[in-house]
C-alpha cells in the first residue's frame, strides 16, 4: 500500500515514513505543496497525509486543487492544536479526515485504515481470491488453510495483486506500490519476487490454472474473484 506524506518539517516527515515503512506500506515525502501536488497529480496513492502549513503552495489550495482536478485519493490532514477553523475548512475543501498536531502514531495509523477500507480504495481488510486468503491487519496469508510466510516486499506484492485481481499490471506500476518512486529497483526485480511468491503458493504460473500469470510484453495478472 502507497502513502505519500506532505509536510515540510523535515524530522516529522521522516518519523512517519519510518514509522509506516515498519508497517510495511510504501512511502513517498514531500517538504513543500508544490512538490507535492505534482506527486500526487502523477501518481498514484491509496492516501495522502498532508499537512496545511506548506511553502510554495498551501495545504488548503493544494486538497481543493486535487479536488478540482477528480482526483479522489482519500487526504488525511494535519492541522496545529485548537484551529477548529482550519479542520472546518480543510474537510470542506475535500479532505476526508484530520489528525490535530501533536498526534501519537497510533492514532495516526487508526485512521489510515478506516480510509483504506472505504469503498473506494479497499475490499475490506481480509481479501479472498478462491482459496487464498490475505489479511492485511494481521499480516497473514493462507492458502487451502495452509499458512504461507511472506516476507514485508512478497506480502505487498501479494496484496497489490490481490486488490486488483485480473487486472494486468505492469512492472513499472508494480515497483511504484510496492516500494515507491525514489527506489532504484531495476525490472527483473519483480521478476525475481514473482517467482518467489509462486514457490510459495505453489503455483507453476502455467497453463489457465495458474494463479499469477504473465502477461508477456504487458506485466502481471492475478486470476481469479473476489470472494
Amino acid at each position: 500500500m502507497r502513502i505519500l506524506v506532505i509536510e515540510d518539517e523535515r524530522r516529522i516527515a521522516r518519523n512517519i515514513k519510518e514509522g509506516l515503512e515498519q508497517e510495511r506500506y510504501a512511502v513517498d515525502l514531500a517538504y513543500d505543496g508544490l512538490e507535492g501536488y505534482d506527486l500526487a497529480a502523477g501518481e498514484e496513492y491509496e492516501v495522502i497525509i498532508l499537512d496545511l502549513m506548506l511553502p510554495k503552495m498551501d495545504g488548503m489550495t493544494l486538497c481543493r486543487k486535487l479536488r478540482e482536478e477528480k482526483i479522489t485519493t482519500p487526504i488525511l490532514i494535519l492541522t496545529a492544536k485548537g484551529q477548529t477553523k482550519d479542520k472546518i475548512e480543510g474537510l470542506n475543501a475535500g479532505a476526508d479526515d484530520y489528525l490535530t498536531k501533536p498526534f501519537s502514531f497510533e492514532e495516526l495509523l487508526a485512521r489510515l485504515r478506516v480510509l483504506t477500507r472505504r469503498p473506494k480504495n479497499s475490499l475490506g481488510e481480509v481479501l479472498a481470491v478462491g482459496d487464498l486468503r490475505l489479511d492485511s491487519k494481521n499480516y497473514q496469508v493462507k492458502k487451502g488453510g495452509r499458512e504461507i510466510n511472506l516476507t514485508a516486499k512478497e506480502f505487498a506484492l501479494l496484496e497489490y495483486l490481490m486488490r486488483n485481481v485480473g487486472l494486468i499490471l505492469s512492472k513499472e506500476q508494480i515497483i511504484a506500490h510496492v516500494w515507491n518512486y525514489e527506489a532504484d529497483i531495476l525490472l527483473n526485480t519483480v521478476e525475481v519476487y514473482i517467482r518467489n511468491l509462486r514457490k510459495k503458493l505453489r503455483d507453476t504460473g502455467k497453463g489457465e490454472k495458474a494463479l499469477i500469470k504473465t502477461r508477456r510484453g504487458f506485466g502481471y495478472q492475478l486470476s481469479g474473484k473476489n470472494v
